[in-house]
């Protein structure tokens, strides 16, 4: 009777099954379980799909204790408190207005980018399927599945969780399954459905079940049948993520150090004032003036807590000298900076009518800063696209394509066997020797009659299509599979028939595949074709000599290549065999390596018929693309779950090895499979780090390239324990980071994570970026401080969890070289003139207060205060950071090598810092000292009057902003109108203000001491001429050095000015 539960059980051969549960038993179609049986139900997940970071509830506290954890936020968070709670010269607005600002701009900012990732989990949770309930098709939504589920999958769609296979709509019971989305590979690999089941499955075919992958997409049958096993966040795929973290750019943590030492000035100024203010009041004449005596609760106040109430007051009055308007400045050049990518044109792809897209804008500048690019191969470097070049039959090469026998170039007195010649034998083998399908519903008889009619092959693998269409070229083509007999049509039209009788799959260790077939004549032929390394050892080895000759020239080419053999079998011979194997396929225990032995006694005494060489196209300019990035002095790793051979002969097509680069091996191969296999690789690392070290020496023309598979490297990450190899790691770091190129094949997904989070934590951490185009490449995604995926022909797993999408390889050179750099000098110019203006700002704020008996008399007034980082210097900054081409985009894609001019962080460095902080404090003393020596005059009004300290305050202010707004202009190297609007926009609107704001009597204020301030002070002639003065002195050192810089005769330019650099621009989005 059939049972209605599957006990499923996991071998960890699936990176992230260990967070599995071991077994799970699933009542198929929830029927009611039998009350004998023991059965405890379990709980699982339900099928949501889940990659975003806040929901409605948390969004509030957990993206403000995100906020806070910044230096800045918190630190105004406490000066806001202080101004509530302490008595202190300025208002509680000045600080609480620019911080609710800032924190508000950022929450909605990040709300906003939450909303998208929400959006497209809703596409894919919201998506409809079908379910089997009560043998009636119910309509579903995704995320509504459960465990036990029976669902049905129509041909091209997606799988929506983890399924077991249960029946399809063909009779045989197969489907055909493309894995593009998680892997990138669109080729077919063929499933086949437990044996004894049509609906439900049985105890006795536990052991056949298939575990299929969310997101891999069905083909070919028109539908199957399949019982959720795993759904939502425990499927295969959700596994392979690790979790979202928050990536900080280099910038942040730069400007984390800067506020560091701005804190500190502002303390120590605050204890110079606090500790100057009880020395001045020791004399108790200036303690306590006859004008202005203590009131009785002053008197009795502890000294200890006035000092302390002090200090906090002038914390509160030098606090601007840290600048949280900069963060919102930040957020917002980012947010609108990230535009310009999703704007170029020349990232649109025409195929896909589709452009760049920012998932995450926090990392534009880190675009400009990247040391490591980890890629993958299939579908990102190559387009997965396979295409027969050539064959080489006996020795002798055939390139064109000769549909007529006669088109074949002669060999040298053919070989006959079977009254055919060696050409038609190797054709035969191509159309024999493979797995190919034929997709049902081409008119397969038609081919005869219509030779233009193609039909569709499908396969597991590439190769074997790009093979089949070969010998078709050749005149030779497979028909199909009928009743186990192998369709071919050969060069007379004829059709042959072929009986197959067994299949010796291919496998990653024997690295080959046979068939064996009866012809029509009753003769038994066993076909095998593989990599030459695993064929050559089988074949007679005089045949050999002119065949590798061929492979070798193909394989430098870059092509991947394969060799064909074939023999003859005696009846007895193929009895023995078909005993074996059935013997092997029956075993249940050991059955990989008897199967393994049986394939090696079978594949034995073969003689070599020729080779064949196929392409795996690169995508358009990757090669181009790589060499430029090496050029900018970034190091290209390329991470792939693919062959050696294949990756390998890919590196030299994309020119990633050149033909001098020596590689080191670190594979299965060269580490041997023997008992002492670790003592080998350590071994190979001392050898390999030897010749590395003495190479940097002496000379550094040889360059070095490092190759190592999964196996290798999981020996070398998790080594046993009695080894002595806890040193390993370390060995193979300083290999990896001194070769010009590393391959990594055979990885897993997690592995091609720990790969970069290895390279991540070494000395120094370097900026690395990862790119991929299938769901196999998430992890590695989401490891690296930049994630980017490509948006292939299928799958959208990569480019939904990266952090930016394009559409090529190739858009990487300019999103780096271009977009990058230019977002890099642009923050990096920004956040130094932050803390340069702000420190222009309080520094005679500070000076002031020798002058005033440190009484914590405010310079300026509150409103200016206020309006200061908000209004009056915000926006040409904010125009600058997205504007700015010191260098034009033409020339930064170009000339790869302006790169390394930025690298390293180079304009956040303390050089830099440094100049503009003494920028800040000559232009404060300037400001200060200008005004101060102005004011000697006593009167300076043609009637007597004298100016008060408001007045004094304003001039100091107007030169202020004038002088740094006008240091910015010339910083500007590209002049747009918007440029031009925003900085005399600025200026206008400071002198409208301060006409407005002292023109009016405000009802809402205490004292009007602003009153016609601003006004008055412009009527004296003296303070006209002082202003102008004051900004022409304080500009001088700038405009000095620009003029020495364009001198023909100053060659070389220092780091720190490189928003100097000149160049004719050209603005290419707006084109």
């Amino acid at each position: 009777s059939p049972c209605d539960t599957v006990t499923t059980g996991y071998h960890s051969y699936c990176a992230g099954e260990e967070k599995r549960v071991g077994t799970r038993t699933v009542v198929v179609g929830h029927r009611p379980v039998s009350e004998t049986d023991a059965y405890v139900a379990q709980k699982f997940c339900d099928n949501r799909i889940v990659s975003s970071k806040y929901t409605i509830w948390n969004f509030l506290p957990k993206n403000l204790f995100e906020q806070f954890r910044r230096i800045a936020n918190f630190y105004f968070l406490i000066i806001f408190l202080v101004q509530v709670i302490v008595d202190t010269p300025t208002s509680p607005v000045t600080s609480g207005l620019p911080l609710f600002f800032v924190i508000t701009v950022t929450a909605i900012k990040q709300g906003y980018e939450d909303w998208l990732r929400h959006r497209a989990d809703n596409e894919v949770n919201k998506s409809n399927v079908f379910i089997v309930e009560n043998a009636k098709q119910v309509q579903k939504e995704s995320e509504k599945i459960k465990v036990g589920d029976i669902v049905e999958v129509k041909a091209d769609e997606t799988f929506p969780c983890d399924l077991i296979f249960l029946a399809s709509s063909s009779v045989d019971g197969t489907c055909y399954v493309t894995t593009a989305s998680l892997d990138g590979e669109s080729n077919f690999k063929t499933h086949y459905a437990v044996r004894d089941t049509t609906v439900l499955c049985t105890d006795e075919a536990i052991d056949s079940l298939t575990v299929f992958n969310l997101c891999l997409g069905l083909n070919y049958k028109e539908k199957i049948y399949g019982v959720a096993v795993y759904t939502g966040m425990e499927t295969k795929m959700a596994l392979n993520y690790q979790g979202k973290s928050q990536k900080r750019s280099a910038v942040e943590k730069s400007i984390n150090a800067f506020l560091i030492v701005y804190l500190c000035i502002l303390l120590s100024k605050a204890t110079v004032c606090t500790t100057l203010k009880y020395v001045w009041q020791s004399n108790p004449f200036n303690d306590e003036p006859w004008y202005n005596e203590k009131t009785k609760k002053e008197r009795e106040t502890f000294k200890v807590l006035r000092m302390f109430t002090d200090f906090l007051s002038f914390m509160v009055l030098f606090n601007f000298i840290i600048p949280v308007s900069m963060y919102v400045t930040v957020e917002m050049q980012k947010f609108l900076g990230s535009f310009f990518i999703s704007w170029d044109k020349e990232m649109y792809d025409e195929e896909i009518k589709e452009g760049a897209l920012v998932n995450t804008s926090d990392l534009n500048e880190e675009l400009g800063q990247v040391e490591y690019v980890f890629t993958d191969k299939t579908g990102t470097l190559t387009e997965n696209s396979m295409e027969f070049i050539e064959c080489c039959i006996d020795g002798h090469k055939y390139k064109d394509c000769m549909p007529e026998a006669d088109g074949f170039s002669q060999t040298d007195g053919p070989l006959k066997y079977y009254g055919k010649c060696r050409e038609e034998l190797f054709l035969r083998a191509l159309c024999l020797c493979h797995t190919v399908q034929i997709k049902e519903g081409d008119q397969v008889d038609g081919l005869i009659g219509h030779p233009e009619h193609k039909c569709t092959y499908i396969s597991s693998s590439p190769d074997e299509i790009a093979l089949v269409k070969g010998a078709k070229k050749y005149g030779f083509t497979f028909l199909g599979l009928e009743n186990d007999f192998m369709k071919i049509q050969n060069q007379k039209n004829e059709t042959e028939m072929y009986q197959l009788l067994h299949v010796l799959n291919f496998d990653p260790v024997r690295r080959r595949m046979s068939v064996i077939v009866r012809t029509t004549a009753g003769k038994l032929l066993l076909f095998c074709k593989g990599a030459d390394s695993s064929i050559f050892p089988r074949v007679q080895q005089e045949e050999i000599q002119q065949t590798k000759v061929h492979v070798d020239r193909n394989a430098m080419d870059g092509y991947r290549t394969l060799c064909v053999a074939f023999k003859e079998l005696t009846q007895k011979e193929y009895d023995k065999i078909d005993r074996q194997l059935n013997e092997a396929k029956m075993a249940l225990q050991d059955r990989e390596e008897k199967m393994a032995k049986v394939f090696e006694d079978t594949e034995a005494d073969m003689h070599l018929i020729g080779a064949t060489a196929v392409e795996d196209r690169l995508q358009e300019q990757s090669a181009e693309t790589i060499e430029a990035l090496h050029a900018a002095g970034m190091k290209v790793w390329v991470l792939t779950g693919d062959k050696m051979e294949t990756a390998k002969s890919t590196c030299y097509a994309c020119r990633l090895f050149q033909t001098s680069t020596e590689l080191l091996e670190l594979t299965a191969r060269t580490v041997g499979e023997s008992e002492r296999k670790e003592d080998r690789l350590h071994e190979l690392l001392m050898e390999y780090h030897k010749k590395n070290t003495t190479m940097l020496s002496w000379t550094l023309s040889q360059e070095y390239g490092l190759i190592i598979d999964g196996s290798t490297l999981s020996l070398i990450l998790n080594p046993s324990q009695d080894s002595s190899s806890s040193n390993y790691k370390n060995i193979f770091l300083q290999i990896c980071l001194k070769c010009a190129a590393v391959l990594c094949c055979r990885m897993a997904p997690l592995q091609k994570a720990q790969i970069v989070r290895m390279v991540k934590n070494t000395k120094g951490s370097p900026i690395t970026l990862s790119v991929g185009d299938g769901a196999n490449d998430v992890s590695m995604i989401l490891e690296a401080h930049v994630g980017i995926g490509i948006k292939g022909k299928e799958g959208r797993q990569a480019s939904r969890n990266s952090d930016y999408a394009v559409p090529k390889f190739k858009h990487l050179r300019k999103l780096l070289l271009a977009h990058g750099h230019l977002y890099y000098v642009r923050i990096a110019h920004l956040v130094q003139y932050f803390f340069y203006k702000n420190l222009c700002f309080i520094l005679p704020q500070f000076l002031y207060q020798f002058f005033c008996g440190f009484s914590q008399q405010p310079l300026y007034d509150a409103a200016y205060l206020t309006m200061y980082n908000i209004c009056f210097t915000s926006l040409p900054i904010l125009a600058y950071s997205l504007l700015e081409q010191h260098i034009s985009i033409d020339t930064l894609t170009s000339d790869p090598q302006l790169y390394m001019k930025v690298s390293d962080n180079a304009m956040l460095q303390w050089k830099p810092f440094l100049y503009w902080t003494f920028l800040g404090a000559f232009e404060g003393l300037v400001f200060f000292f200008g005004v101060y020596f102005l004011f000697q005059n006593s009167s300076l009004e043609d009637n007597g009057k004298v100016f008060g300290n408001w007045t004094f305050g304003t001039i100091v202010f107007t030169v202020l902003v004038f002088t740094v707004t006008l240091k910015l202009a010339l910083d500007t190297r590209f002049w747009t109108w918007m440029n031009h609007f925003v900085i005399w926009g600025s200026l206008a609107f400071y002198v409208f203000f301060s006409f407005f704001w002292g023109g009016v009597i405000w009802p809402f204020l205490k004292q009007q001491r602003m009153y016609f301030v601003f006004a008055h002070m412009l009527t004296s002639v003296s303070t006209w001429l002082a202003i102008i003065l004051l900004i022409f002195i304080s500009l001088f050192p700038e405009i000095l050095l620009i003029v020495t810089k364009r001198l023909p005769s100053s060659g070389t330019s220092t780091i720190f000015m490189l928003s100097q650099t000149s160049s004719n621009h050209s603005f290419s989005w707006t084109e």
